[in-house]
């Protein structure tokens, strides 16, 4: 009995159409990319675990798939090993690879590895698939492709400015109108947690926060009163909760409420300092929001903290995000090198634009013309034709086969192509073609040059 055909969870087919678009969006990003300045880089699509293993976390660390050494990979466990079902020293037994589960840490270690050769500051884009052992849902997958952008080198906040730029850039051009830039540094979070009494209590408080918008305030109480924060702590925080106004407003609150933290005002100033530059260079469509609730990835960023959504007509997730690192290239013993960058997230952009209907009808390219088979004389003639066509960029094929008529049409209808050529020995003496159109049921005769005007 024959093999029912699938795919593991979590992954896709793409068909041409889809490929067409997701390229779109690409080309898109890549393109603002090197107008910004950055150059690319690819890495491997499987690192040493121990080049990815502990730099995510103990979730992250979870979420790598690991890959078997070939071979008898069994023969490394011994008996007593093996028995005490320790998955974990089984595993680094049996496993020396794993999959990329992000594009930054091997970027981290790509910098150790050639900073003999690279000028800093450097600036990389990369745009390669990573690999998560996560649960599928909608916008979330296990195979996804990461489009990002890193400099490393320079503790510059005209970086953060570049890069807000740079959001705004993309979306622009993509017709993707009024997505919200927030913005939030990591140094804030850190002066709240400090003034409040909270500082061992950092990462819970600013998790908790973070939740704001899914759970509300009743459920951010709750759930920092279960990670031990004091209801005093708590109440002193109480403004966050609903902190409203315009950028300026907001920064003066924060300007209030840390005055007493050197840390937390550090913080302040960077992020007037970045909207402060949006005074005069102002974005074309995106939305720059001060949201002093974001707080992705705290383990990771030491400064301005950044998180993409799309308009609120559209239900999604984030559709990009990044942020400042001081000491990402630390743990490859490289120290002191300070970065910042963003991601793209390209499955989810491509929901949106979907949505929204924003791809333009000329996203895929499309057979302008199909030839006709009548037979090896006139395939050959009309083979001809087709590369010459091709020579001036036009694409068009000729069917393989010397099928019926209705099937050679019918194949053209099913393909939406809008020409079908037709050549016989009549055609064929005078040198020119029978052009149909497919939409209009009209043909014509004429010659190459005017076939060419034709489809171009």
């Amino acid at each position: 009995m024959a093999q029912k055909p699938s795919i593991p969870k979590g992954t896709r087919d793409f068909s041409p159409v889809e490929v067409a678009k997701r390229s779109y969006i690409m080309n898109v990003i890549k393109s603002q990319f090197q107008l910004f300045g950055f150059h690319p880089i690819e890495t491997p699509s499987f690192e040493n675990s121990d080049t990815l293993m502990g730099k995510y976390g103990e979730e992250g660390d979870r979420l790598i798939f690991k890959i078997l050494n070939s071979g008898d990979f069994l023969n490394k466990v011994d008996e007593a090993l093996y028995s005490s079902k320790n998955s974990t020293k089984i595993t680094t037994k049996i496993s020396e690879k794993a999959l990329r589960y992000d594009l930054t840490v091997p970027f981290a270690r790509y910098v150790v590895q050639h900073q003999n050769e690279i000028d800093f500051p450097f600036k990389r884009y990369q745009m390669q698939p990573v690999w998560r052992a996560d649960r599928p849902q909608k916008g979330r997958f296990r195979e996804f492709y990461q489009c990002d952008a890193d400099v490393v080198g320079s503790t510059s906040l005209w970086q953060e400015v570049d890069f807000v730029k740079l959001y705004d850039a993309v979306f622009t051009k993509l017709k993707l109108e009024g997505v919200t830039i927030k913005i939030n540094n990591r140094k804030i979070l850190s002066g709240i947690a400090e003034v409040i009494g909270a500082s061992d209590k950092l990462i819970d408080f600013t998790v908790a926060l973070d939740k704001l918008d899914k759970i509300g305030e009743e459920g951010v109480k709750k759930e920092m009163l279960n990670k031990g924060i004091s209801e005093t702590a708590i109440e002193s925080v109480k403004p966050l909760f609903n902190f409203t106004g315009t950028t300026s407003e907001k920064l003066d609150k924060l300007r209030n409420m840390l005055a007493s933290s050197e840390e937390g005002m550090q913080g302040v100033e960077e992020l007037q300092f970045i909207i402060n530059a949006f005074k005069e260079i102002p974005l074309e469509t995106a939305i720059l929001d001060l949201d002093v609730t974001l707080a992705r990835g705290l383990n990771y960023y030491t400064g301005a903290i950044f998180e993409v959504s799309a308009p609120d007509t559209v239900k999604m997730g984030s559709i990009g995000g990044g942020g400042r690192y001081d000491d990402l290239t630390g743990i490859f013993g490289l120290k002191n090198i300070s970065g910042v960058g963003i991601s793209f997230g390209l499955d989810r952009i491509y929901l949106v634009l979907e949505e929204l209907e924003l791809f333009p009808e000329t996203v895929a390219p499309s057979t302008k013309a199909l030839f006709i088979n009548f037979g090896e004389e006139e395939a050959f003639y009309c083979l001809k034709a087709v590369n010459l066509l091709r020579n001036d960029n036009i694409i068009a094929e000729l069917y393989p086969d010397n099928a019926k008529m209705k099937k050679q049409m019918g194949y053209a209808n099913k393909r939406a192509i809008p020409y079908v050529v037709l050549a016989g020995s009549s055609e064929i003496n005078n040198n020119t073609f029978t052009v149909k159109d497919m939409r209009s049921g009209t043909q014509k005769e004429m010659d190459l040059k005017e076939l060419k005007e034709l489809l171009r």
